[in-house]
């Protein structure tokens, strides 16, 4: 068997440094005990005896979420990669021969994380940290939606028709009902049909980091959750949005709270765009098009974006950390570029 020594390990994680490590800038980016003091309220509960292994510490399994978030990995696939990449358990801040949290520990951890609501609140607080290092929300905000993919249900046509009225379907075990995803919908893009749920977004224009997100399912019209990300801190009142937001209802109540309407004009087939509203649109592209590399960047990390998780609840808080995990990497890249 072939011996390693500690000078082994060391001189690969210097060749590893040198070709650029990601998450080792990550890492010294980011203040991670920011979050403890919420992470903690998920250990608040008394343990009924001290026997048994002591737990993980919060923010290292926090710290693996956010992993888990930036390359999409399933649970399994994360103890495996923790075990098997140098860069992983450098992040983690794990030696060789320490203990790496395995499936389950990641599972269970994520959903009292999920129980506790936190998703949100983690995100909150990394946005004071935002604030507080001077990339306050400038120059307007960009409010866009993204389909994120669940695993296809193969259900009758009866049973989704129960489904969609609140309903479960007649002949379903507890064991079935576990199994099966009752909250995600359909929906149409571009001719093509898609399962799962959406991430709408409010993107500041200037440093293009995601200040406010929802989650609904695919089916719920981007402009339907207009109102609930569009946001009073940044500093301008200029709203960008593609056509789908478009709507007299939404340019009044903009008007009425005093934002300048950046959205564009949508034509009909008896009602074409005139030469200068087509250009108004290119326009308002050039800023509107900075919100497709916030999904572009999730896209490109993680490779494949089907959410392996059943159940709205759970799906708001994987969309969350994976907005969270962005945002980090995208302070880690304008503290590099000393914006």
């Amino acid at each position: 068997m072939l011996q390693t020594s500690l000078f082994d390990w060391t001189e690969r994680l210097k060749k590893i440094d040198k070709n650029g490590d990601p998450l080792m800038l990550l890492d010294r980016s980011v203040n991670w005990e920011l979050f403890r003091e919420e992470l903690e309220k998920i250990r608040e509960k008394d343990r009924k005896s001290k026997a048994g292994a002591k737990s993980y510490d919060v923010v290292l399994m926090f710290k693996v979420l956010i992993l888990q978030s930036l390359y999409n990995l399933s649970d399994d696939a994360t103890e495996y990669q923790i075990l098997d990449r140098l860069s992983f358990m450098r992040f983690l801040g794990l030696k060789l021969g320490k203990k790496v949290p395995d499936a389950k520990t990641i599972w269970l951890f994520r959903e009292e994380l999920t129980r506790a609501g936190l998703a949100k609140k983690l995100f909150s607080r990394f946005d004071e940290c935002l604030n507080a290092s001077g990339f306050k929300a400038e120059k307007g905000q960009i409010i866009d939606a993204s389909i994120v993919s669940v695993p296809k249900q193969r259900n009758k046509r009866e049973e989704n028709k129960k489904i969609k009225e609140g309903e479960i379907p007649e002949g379903w075990s507890e064991a079935k009902r576990r199994q099966k995803d009752t909250d995600a919908r359909w929906t149409k893009k571009a001719s093509r049909s898609y399962y799962g749920y959406k991430n709408h977004i409010n993107v500041d224009a200037k440093y293009k980091l995601i200040r406010e997100y929802e989650v609904t399912d695919a089916s719920v019209h981007d402009s339907k959750v207009f109102e609930e990300v569009l946001s009073d801190r940044n500093s301008s009142r200029d709203v960008w949005a593609d056509s789908a937001y478009r709507s007299q209802e939404i340019e009044e109540n903009l008007k009425r709270k005093k934002y300048r309407s950046k959205i564009h004009r949508k034509g009909s087939r008896n009602n074409p765009l005139t030469s200068w509203e087509k250009q108004g649109n290119r326009t308002r592209s050039k800023v509107r098009a900075r919100v497709e590399h916030i999904f572009g960047v999730q896209a490109q990390m993680a490779g494949n974006l089907i959410l392996r998780c059943i159940g709205i609840i759970r799906a708001m808080a994987k969309i969350g950390l994976r907005n969270l995990a962005f945002n980090m990497m995208r302070y880690k890249t304008l503290l590099a570029l000393g914006k």
